[in-house]
């Protein structure tokens, strides 16, 4: 029987979460950069165009390898990732709306020789209606080789893939605007408390509502009863770039929070003339314990109520007893 195949990308597609560094995209075996007097010197394109304009380039495709490589070329719409917020670029496959759908390389198809590198010249043609702002994108060179790989009834082939970032700007207003959206809270409790340490899961919503893109730090505070502070920390787990429209869901987890106390949750996120805010409230309350005192000192209240009740009947019928005895006697005599 024939296993069918099944194809993947590979996740080689600047699925990058740091800042850029100042290095080519390589994966070992090729690397993918604007073309310049060294590798590396100029290792992503920055662009600026007016709506309606054309701008020319060269990309550059460098073969490591010992043996002639043949690639696909084409141009990419970038996008955070919903797992960390990464860099990544689309597939050929899917529907370019932006900066990808403005490139056109020469040439789509290339082979490098041996340890060697290819430059080729490419065209971005802006619309004349495009929006102004960011627009970022790639140059994508995707191997041709399937490898093989997977087990079981299915065989799956991966294709690998590097792209060379590429940051458009579009001339006009820029609108930085960033929002902090459905924050939520979720407690993780001992039954009883001080019995182990209790946890709160903090996830909240990165918007980049605006057209430019955005380097955002955020800062989670907690505020319990009368104001205490209870947390305040530089969140880590945060896209370097989080790109225009972009919104990605993102997560915190406080080890140590409180078992016994009301809590407001506040994230505040800051980027350059931005500046926003969400929160959220919970309240930690031991209620299975609550309910068992509760339920304990109900069924304690009755018990006792019934008790008394109990003992005053039986008083009652003491003293009805003893009067009995007491009463005088009529004798009757014919």
């Amino acid at each position: 029987m024939r296993t069918p195949c099944v194809l993947l990308l590979s996740a080689l597609l600047l699925l990058l979460g740091a800042t850029p560094p100042a290095q080519a995209a390589e994966n070992g075996e090729w690397a993918v950069y604007p073309a310049a007097a060294q590798l590396g010197s100029r290792p992503y394109f920055f662009l600026t165009a007016d709506p309606g304009s054309t701008v020319t380039d060269r990309v550059t495709v460098a073969n490591k390898t010992a043996a002639p490589l043949t690639f696909r070329l084409y141009g990419a719409d970038a996008y955070n990732t919903d797992r960390d917020g990464g860099f990544a670029v689309r597939t050929q496959q899917e529907k370019q709306t932006g900066a990808g759908a403005w490139i056109t390389p020469e040439r789509t198809r290339i082979t490098v020789p041996a340890r060697s590198a290819v430059s080729v010249p490419y065209t971005l043609s802006v619309p004349a209606d495009a929006d102004p702002g960011d627009h970022p994108g790639a140059l994508v060179a995707l191997d041709e080789r399937i490898t093989p790989g997977g087990r079981g009834g299915v065989a799956v082939g991966v294709q690998r893939a590097v792209a060379a970032r590429l940051y458009l700007r579009v001339n006009g207003p820029t609108v930085p605007a960033l929002g902090v959206e459905d924050v939520t809270v979720d407690q993780d409790r001992p039954l009883v408390p001080g019995t182990r340490t209790s946890t709160a899961v903090i996830s909240y919503t990165l918007h980049n509502r605006g057209n430019v893109t955005l380097n955002p730090q955020v800062v989670l505070r907690a505020r319990g009863l009368f104001g205490r502070t209870l947390l305040d920390r530089d969140l880590t787990k945060v896209p370097a770039e989080l790109l225009p429209r972009q919104k990605i869901r993102l997560t915190e987890r406080w080890t140590g929070s409180p078992q016994f106390d009301r809590a407001d949750v506040t994230l505040t996120a800051t980027a350059k003339d931005v500046k926003e805010s969400g929160t959220a409230s919970f309240l930690a309350f031991p209620w299975l314990a609550a309910a068992t005192v509760l339920v304990g000192a109900v069924a304690g209240f009755l018990g006792l109520r019934i008790r008394r009740h109990r003992a005053a009947r039986a008083e009652a019928g003491t003293e009805t007893s003893t009067e009995a005895r007491r009463e005088p006697s009529a004798h009757v005599s014919t």
